[in-house]
Parts: structure tokens; sequence; C-alpha cells
């Protein structure tokens, strides 16, 4: 440990964890308060807004402030069109300062500006002057927290002295654009703004066969490579900002998705790494470098070589014979070497390859092992080529010492200026962890400033191994924790620091995104740091992927409730993701919190992911109890109260995804995360059918034509409707005032989001309801309650739309009536004597013989005993009442409409099928409007034109039909 403090400083206190330590030395007072203060209402928002004069900015500067005041993830610049609503205003200039040592800037508050205060920035380097203003908008979200926790909401003008200095020359992030995922050109736009604000002056695009080559048509081939023009224009954007784009490439290893084709067998001398010491292959090699080198503004390359396991054992050894590795190794980079000196290119590689070689060991261990030094190995070779830079990466140990012990390795290779890369942990999962990635940068950037590692330049490296399945954007706080590092020389960020910059810079609450990481957390030793490399554990993607009927994890997490670790994490993600803000919270009591989170619309995923957990876990266990026992309709009660719900909560998972990857990837290599998705429903439906089968022993043929899609009337569930935007349907606070109800017998006058007079529940009050909570569609999550979607203009005839009869329903309870639209409906009613109530006759029969496509099935006699009809077998089967019931409908399915974000863009919702007793909603006021002899799939694939509009989704919940029947489009519509 003496290395570990002498890399302290003074003043530090340490800390194992990177969320728990000492301010940094760059805010000084700047919560000092001068001036008048502005006092707000409790109705007026808290905004500051940045006002920058871009056509007095410094030149080089102009370009990059105009695209990030205009795209910003959160509005703090002041725009014309902003109007002068807005109840603070800063000034910001700039100004260019030869004075200033490289890597320094100060931004402070000075005299002028008329009523409105001004902030002046100083910079040196084009990047810092944005990283400036990163802070300057950070101190803007720390006066706007200030203004909303203190008493008299008093805004007050800034008065604040903010410098830093950049502790690395270089600073650069490197996304991984190989691995099934290509990030779209305006998604590396949106990471280059969000890089200039941190601090970031260097990206790196990993492409292994991801770009275009001329003359090599499967070079991008079906995998969304970038084209020259492509290449440029992010060049250019990121020139504006003061980043440097630098092409990363491979030149040996990870080459296989190129070298599987018979185009290249010749090249071949395994089936990952290329053939060294043949002519042809540095010809390829050249035409790579010089293509990918060309549009691009930087002299510096990186040429990868990492990985590159069974070098010179494949067609090598058959061609020039057994070598030793090393010495194949270093031959083949002099060569390569030569080629981007040719091309006035600086190279560097990764540098594990020349540590796995010298053991004789391809595994990872052979890399950090502290006793391996290659220095010998090399000492018998030629030897790494002076002005190649050697790249350490290791994103796994979490104790300095442990790299600054190999930083010193690297040295003693001959690179006396080794570049030091860490991770932010998005590879093989699908949320990036960031505890991990916190603690393992925390303990590399330690290292590499320290006295001993004098690193200067930082590498952090997104990586998408095993699909991309990861949104990468959810690495931004680990990149933010890299940036606030690398610009002071503490060891430690503060967290209120760290939250406050993340929410001016991204948008989102820091807490939240943490939060979300515990989709994979698992129970594990509190001191678990030691020098082994560590493996986090990413839980939540097997248990995604693993197969539901076998299971074969399941005795791993026997003894954990996962069950409740999940559903409180979806809980909470998804009423993040759907309001927008700090999950309701509010720095004074009884006070709503006027401030917002706009990128926490991003947590709708792992909200998602945790919900289909939430479910999943602990499935077969559940179900297996039933069936050793024999109990069928035990049995049936769980396939229908947990298999269901996670069919359909799949689905919604894979809806999202899916938007989401489109929003942000290029459209190749979703097919691959598509087949996943594809195989796990049809397993999981598979697993339904088979049981539901069993548990009523029926014929699996028979099973999906006999369930229907229902319409619930007077409750609604979606949690963009319910105040306490809740989705666990136990709690009795969903069941209130303020619901929407439906009656089909109101007529064409009823709109989509109108109260219902008279609907009972919570539907009553006659006046218009306001849609629920709107959630921004930039991202592809996009909610909203609306008018009548413009597909659904056709009125239908009495004929088309006959009203089976309409109960006086006594107060509090709905209307109860059927609608029959064409399709077979099924109803399940309790006794005879409430289903003459129903549909207000006394004859039942005679009362159905107008529809013959209805199916209404009531008990031989007042005994309260439920009945079910599965149409169309005309079968029906008995289940004992678990109590008695006094609601004479129960809602077997429910039907909802909701748009997406886009116009047109609409999904259906079914409920599970489930007998009176397992209904949720017994009890609860509730009538069956309607139900739809047909599968979800067959009514959408009756509707070719709206296929890929119409979606099925899941929401734990039954959801009234907010729509009205009499704009219903006509059965024919459907076939």
């Amino acid at each position: 440990m003496e290395a570990e403090e002498q890399m302290q400083q003074d003043g530090d206190t340490a800390s194992p964890s990177p969320m728990n330590i000492a301010t940094p030395n760059n805010m000084g007072d700047s919560a000092i308060p001068t001036g008048g203060p502005r006092i707000l209402h409790d109705t007026d928002p808290i905004q500051v807004n940045l006002d920058i004069a871009l056509d007095s900015a410094p030149e080089e500067l102009r370009q990059g402030l105009g695209q990030i005041v205009q795209s910003h993830n959160v509005p703090y610049f002041h725009r014309p069109e902003c109007g002068s609503g807005v109840p603070f205003i800063w000034q910001v200039g700039f100004e260019r300062s030869a004075d200033l040592p490289s890597g320094s800037y100060e931004a402070r508050t000075v005299a002028g500006g008329g009523s409105q205060p001004r902030v002046l920035i100083r910079y040196y380097r084009a990047v810092d002057a944005f990283r400036a203003l990163g802070q300057v908008l950070t101190a803007a979200r720390t006066a706007e927290l200030a203004a909303d926790s203190s008493s008299d909401r008093a805004l007050r003008a800034p008065d604040f002295v903010i410098s830093e200095k950049a502790q690395f020359e270089t600073l650069a992030l490197m996304i991984d654009c190989s691995r099934n995922g290509v990030l779209s050109v305006q998604s590396v736009y949106a990471m280059l703004r969000n890089m200039a604000l941190m601090g970031f002056n260097m990206l790196q695009l990993y492409t292994e066969d991801t770009y275009k080559v001329a003359g090599e048509p499967f070079f991008g081939y079906l995998r969304g490579g970038y084209t020259q023009d492509e290449l440029r224009a992010i060049d250019d954007y990121a020139f504006s900002v003061g980043i440097e784009v630098v092409p990363c490439i491979q030149t040996l290893g990870h080459l296989g998705q190129i070298l599987q084709w018979p185009r290249f067998a010749a090249l071949r001398d395994t089936n990952e790494v290329i053939l060294s010491r043949l002519p042809e292959t540095y010809a390829l090699l050249e035409k790579l470098i010089a293509t990918v080198s060309a549009p691009l503004r930087s002299k510096r390359i990186h040429i990868g070589m990492d990985e590159a396991y069974g070098v010179g054992e494949g067609r090598f050894r058959s061609m020039f014979g057994a070598q030793e590795g090393t010495a194949i190794f270093v031959e083949h980079l002099a060569r390569v070497h030569a080629i981007c000196v040719k091309h006035g290119l600086r190279a560097m590689i990764w540098s594990d390859m020349l540590f796995c070689l010298a053991a004789k060991n391809n595994a990872l261990y052979a890399y950090y092992d502290q006793s391996n030094n290659p220095a010998d190995a090399l000492s018998k070779v030629e030897g790494i080529p002076p002005d190649v830079d050697l790249v350490f990466w290791d994103y796994y140990h979490t104790l300095p010492e442990i790299y600054a012990r190999k930083i010193q390795q690297h040295r003693d290779l001959g690179c006396e200026s080794p570049w030091m890369a860490g991770g932010a942990w998005t590879w093989s999962r699908l949320w990036c962890y960031l505890p991990f990635s916190f603690e393992s940068n925390r303990a590399s950037l330690t290292a590499a400033k320290s006295p001993q590692g004098r690193v200067a330049s930082f590498m952090l490296t997104i990586w998408g191994d095993e699909g991309n399945e990861c949104d990468f954007f959810s690495a931004l706080p680990v990149m933010l924790y890299a940036g606030n590092h690398a610009y002071t020389d503490r060891t430690e960020i503060d967290p209120i620091f760290m939250e406050n910059t993340f929410s001016a810079i991204c948008g989102g609450s820091l807490g939240d995104w943490v939060n979300a990481s515990r989709i994979d957390d698992i129970p594990q030793d509190a001191d678990h740091m030691d020098a082994r490399p560590q493996l986090p554990s990413n839980m939540s993607k097997w248990l995604l992927w693993e197969d539901p009927m076998l299971s074969f994890m399941s005795p791993q997490y026997a003894i954990l409730d996962l069950e409740t670790h999940y559903t409180q994490i979806a809980d909470r993600l998804l009423d993040c993701a759907l309001s927008s803000t700090n999950s309701g919270r509010s720095a004074v009591p009884g006070r709503p919190n006027s401030v917002r989170y706009p990128l926490n619309r991003l947590l709708r995923m792992p909200g998602l992911l945790a919900r289909v957990l939430s479910l999943k876990c602990h499935l077969r266990d559940k179900l297996i109890v039933p069936y050793r026992a024999g109990d069928r309709a035990a049995l049936l009660q769980v396939v229908e109260t947990r298999l269901r719900p996670l069919i359909e909560a799949q689905r919604e998972l894979w809806l999202y995804h899916r938007s989401r990857w489109h929003r942000i990837y290029k459209p190749f290599g979703w097919e691959t995360l598509e087949l996943r998705y594809g195989g796990l429903a049809a397993r999981l439906q598979t697993m339904y059918d088979r049981l539901v089968a069993y548990s009523l022993q029926q014929p699996g043929s028979t099973l999906r034509r006999s369930r229907a899609i229902g319409v619930a009337a007077g409750i609604s569930r979606h949690p963009a409707l319910l105040p306490q935007r809740s989705r666990n349907p136990s709690k009795s606070g969903d069941i209130g005032g303020g619901l929407l109800g439906v009656s089909a017998l109101e007529g064409p006058d009823l709109l989509l989001g109108k109260s219902l007079a008279g609907s009972g529940g919570g539907g009553g009050g006659g006046g218009g309801v306001p849609p629920g909570p709107s959630m921004s569609t930039d991202e592809g999550s996009g909610l909203s309650v609306g008018a009548v979607p413009a597909w659904l203009p056709v009125t239908m005839s009495d004929a088309d739309l006959a009203v089976m009869g309409k109960a006086s329903s006594p107060p509090g309870e709905l209307p109860a009536a059927t609608v029959s639209l064409g399709w077979p409906v099924t109803v399940v009613a309790t006794t005879a004597a409430t289903t003459a109530a129903m549909v207000n006759v006394t004859d039942t029969s005679s009362a159905l013989s107008a529809f013959g496509n209805a199916v209404l099935t009531t008990a031989a006699n007042n005994q309260a005993e439920p009945m079910m009809t599965s149409f169309p077998q005309h079968n029906f089967h008995h289940h004992p009442s678990s109590a008695s019931s006094n609601s004479h409908v129960t809602t077997i399915n429910a039907l909802g409409v909701r748009e997406l974000g886009g116009e047109g863009d609409f999904w259906l919702q079914p409920a599970p099928l489930l007998p009176p007793e397992l209904d949720p909603l017994v009890g609860a006021p509730s009538g069956v409007i309607g139900c739809l002899g047909e599968e979800t799939d067959d009514i959408i694939d009756s509707i070719p034109e709206l296929e890929e509009d119409l979606h099925c989704i899941y929401e734990n919940s039954h959801t009234s039909l907010l729509l009205d029947y009499g704009r219903v489009t006509a059965p024919s519509r459907l076939g």
C-alpha cells in the first residue's frame, strides 16, 4: 500500500468508493450570492439560461458553440425563440488567452452586462473552453437547486471563479462500432457534444471492417460501414468542438468478419488472424490504412493488434515453419509501422500480445500477471519501433498500485509515454454497470496521474461484445467521471459535484442512473477489493436469455428474492422514465420538484428489463410445485398470472429495444438481437400453450383460437393515466378518482381522452381529462394521449355496432354492456340472474339470437359459481369459487390504444385470460364492453398497411380502451 499512499495528494481523504469523496478544488466558493435576489413564486419554473453571443465568439469556437446551443440535452441555452419568459439569464463570453498554461481555463463572473450577470471564460485550448462551458452549466444548475431548496425561492446573482487544469494531454473516448452496432452519424454528433462539455479532446471509432474501402465490397457489407463522406462529416463536427478523430482499426487479429469471405481465404492465418509475412497481406493493409485516414485531419492511427491469439500457429506454420510468437508479432508490427510512416501517421497499438506471447499464455491473467515482464523476450528480437505508442488496457482491477506497476513494465519495454485505457462496463450486458466502472476507473486514473505513472494520455473505452445489446449512452456517467478526474489532481470526485454536472451536462439524475445498474447486482462480500481481476456480474443478461422451461441457472439464485429486487427496480425506473423527473422528489417538503431530468427517459430500457426479470425469475420453481402436486387449477393460475404477463412484458421490452436501436445505431446488426428475442418469445409461447393444454386437459392445437381480446370499461391502469403512476396492480391507490372510463353506448361524440359522465367508478365527471404525462420522442420513447388516430376514420353503422343492451347501474357501478364488432364475443357471468340484468332482458337466449357470433354462458342455477367460455369450442370448464363475488361481469382481456410518438403509431394491449376468481379486478368497478375473439397477431396481420404501427405490449394490468366505439374501424376493414 506504499504506492497507494504516495499517490495521495495533500488534503485528500481516501475512500474505497468513488462516490464518497472530497470536493475537488475547482468550484471554490462559487455558491456565494451577491446582489439583489429575484424572488420566484411557487408556480414559477426555476430556470437559468445561458446567453451566448455567437457572432462575437472566437472563430474557432463559433460553429461548435452553435451546435451545442441548438442541440444540448437540457434547454439551458437562451435562443431568440425562447422569448422573454426566462426568469434569469447569464451572458457568457469567451476569450482565448495565450498566458494561460495549456490545458487550463478560468471562468468567472465579471462586471458589465447591464441587469444580466456576465460570465467570462478564458481558455488556451478549444477543448478547455467547452469544458469550462460545462462547468458554467453546472453552476447554473447549482443556482437553480439552491433557489428551489430555499424557503423564499430567491434566485441570486452569481459570483464565482472556476479554474481547472487538465492532468492529461489527451483524454480520449473509444467507441466500439464493430460488435454488431454501428453508431449513426447523428449519434456520434450527440456523443461529441457531451464529450466536449466534459473535456474530452479525442474520439476513436473502433472499426474492424465497418468502413467502406474502394474495390473491397466486403468491407462494411451488410454491417453498416461508414463511408468516406460520413467519416469526413464526423471529423468536421468533432473539429468544431475541439476534438480530434483518430482512426482505430485492426491489422492483425479481430479480422474474422473479413477473413470469413472466400475472397480473403489466402490471407488467413487462423479464422481471426491475418497471415503475416505475405506480400498480399501488406498490400491490403496499406489500402486499409490509406482509406481510413484519408477523410480525417489527424496524423495518428490506432492499428490494434490485440488478442491476436494463435498468431503463427495456423497457415503461417504450414508455410513458414514453427517460429517464436514474439518474433512474428514484432516483425509484423515493423512492416505495418513502415506503412504508417509512409503515410505520415504515428501508430499506436494495444499492448496485451507482447505480454501474452512472452508468457506463452493467451489467458487474460497472463497480461495482468505482475511477475510477467516481456522485456526479456523483446531483448532477443529487434524490438518495438520507438515511435509506436503502447496502450495498456485494464478494466478489471480496483487497486491503483496494480496499474502503476504495469505502467512501469511498459516503460521497461522502451515506451516512455504509454497510454492508459480504462473501460465503461457496457459489454456483455444491457445497461452500463456504473458502480464497478467508477471503481476500476478511479484506480486506473489515480495511477495514471500519480508521480510514478506520469501518463500523458488516458483513454476510456466503450465495448459492445456479444452483440452490442447495451445502449452506449448508458455510459455517459462514466464518461463524466473520467472527465472530472482528468481535470483535478485529486483522487476523489465529490458526489454532489458529480450529480450536478451530470444533470446539467447530460440531463439525467445520476442517482437514478446508478440505480439502473442494480439489474446486475447480486449479494457479495463487502470487502472484495484485492489484486485479482474483478468480473462484475451480468445477471440480467443470462437471466433474460436463459431457457424459461429448462431454467438451468435457477439453482444459482434459488435463495435470493429476485422477484422483489427486480420489482422495486422496475417500479422506480419506469416512474422516472415516464415523468422525466428525479422520482418526483423535491428539495422542499410539500413543493413539487421543478427540476426536470429529460434524459431519464432512457431509464425505460432497464425498467422494462427489470419488469421482465421480476416475472421470469423463480418462474420454473413456482410452476413445479402445483405440477408435482397434480393441482391443475393452481398451475393454470400461475400460468395466467405469471407466464402470460411475462410474454407481454417481454414483447414490450423487445419493441422498445428495437425502437431505441434504430434511434441510435444503423439498422444493420439488429437482426442478431431480434433472433434472440424471437427465440425467447417462441419458447415462452410454447411453454404457455403446453401448460394451458395440460391444465385444461385440452389439445394444444385448439388453444390459440380460444383466447379473446376484451375491452375493460371504467378503469384505466396505464401508468400515464394514474396519479401515482404505479405499476403494481395490488396497490389500492390505483383504483380511485381521476381514472378515465369508456362506454360503447355514449355515441360517436366521445373522443379519445375524455371522461365519461355517469361511467361510474373513478370515471365520473363529464369534463375533459388532460392527457397523461408526455415523454420526449427524441429517443423513440414517446408517450402521449391525444386525438383520435387518423387510421380509425370509418364510422360504424348500427348494423356493424350492435349493442346488446344496457342496464341501469347502481351508483358507483358501470353500465354493463357487450358490443359485437363482427368477431366472436366471450362473456363471463356469475349467475343467470345477473346475466339477465346485464343484457336488460329476461329471455337471455332470445336476446342473443340476433348475434350468432356471441356466446354467453351462465350457470345452470343461481349459484354463484363462475363459468368460463372459450370460443369457438362452445365448451366450458368449471372452476371452484374461492369466495363469493358481487361483480356480475369480469374482464377476461383488455385492449388499449396508445400513441407512441409518431403519427399512426399505436399498440394493442392484451391482458391475461383469467377465470373470474383469478381476475385482479373482481370487486372493483368493472365491465365488459367488447371482446374480440381473435389473436392480437391475427388482427395485426389482417391489416397489412398498419402491421408496422400496431404493437402488442403488456402493462401488468388492465387498461381501458380510450376510444369512441362509434369511430372504430368497421369489421370489414379487418376482413
